[in-house]
């Protein structure tokens, strides 16, 4: 028996790192207890979530991938489409928030300076996060293999503060906005070490 709308209520969301939404409903009676849906995440990255009994764990890693607990507890996997999940939950589905405006900014070579173009993409961004709810702003500095390690990651860390600093004098509150520092570690484009490679410059903004 498949319960209607009416029949359904939710019982929570599940959010986790890597995970965009998990929808957990509480059925009518002959339905199963607990039913959790896995949702793709935004951009295709991949997500997961343990459903955990007393009588054991389940793993669903699969967009669309359903966990059904019985009312006795037993776990059960099975599929689903997207075509199925908007039919079914399609209030629940209203809930998610808006996927992240993502920007990539450049900087002078060995410096905290952005570039000309990337200066003058700043108004944008505080615009799309004023226009949030939420309004949060994560800034990841990076540079390319030029030079130590050490001396990288310090002046990655400096991009990303020189862009917050940016964010802050055109109006945006300080406390909404994150900077970090990756160094050379997650370069845009591999390169050997000491390779030059402007496209690794960068501070990538987050907006959610």
């Amino acid at each position: 028996m498949t319960p209607d709308l009416a029949s359904t209520r939710p019982s929570r969301f599940l959010a986790a790192a890597g995970l965009t939404l998990a929808l957990a409903a509480t059925l009518a009676a002959c339905a199963p207890a607990t039913r959790v849906t896995l949702l793709p995440q935004a951009g295709g990255t991949a997500s997961a979530v343990e459903v955990s009994t007393a009588t054991g764990t389940q793993l669903i890693s699969q967009p669309y991938q359903v966990a059904t607990v019985s009312r006795r507890g037993d776990l059960a996997l099975e599929a689903t489409t997207a075509e199925k999940v908007r039919e079914t939950y399609p209030q629940l589905l209203a809930l998610q928030p808006p996927p992240p405006d993502i920007f990539v900014l450049q900087f002078e070579p060995g410096t905290s300076q952005l570039t000309a173009e990337s200066q003058a993409e700043l108004a944008t961004v505080v615009a799309r996060a004023q226009a949030r709810a939420g309004g949060e702003i994560v800034v990841t500095g990076h540079t390319d293999r030029q030079g130590s390690l050490e001396a990288n990651d310090r002046l990655s860390l400096a991009r990303a503060q020189a862009v917050r600093d940016l964010l802050v004098e055109r109006g945006f509150r300080p406390e909404l906005i994150e900077a970090v520092g990756r160094g050379e570690r997650e370069p845009l484009v591999p390169t050997d070490d000491e390779v030059v490679e402007p496209r690794n410059r960068r501070a990538e903004v987050v907006v959610r």
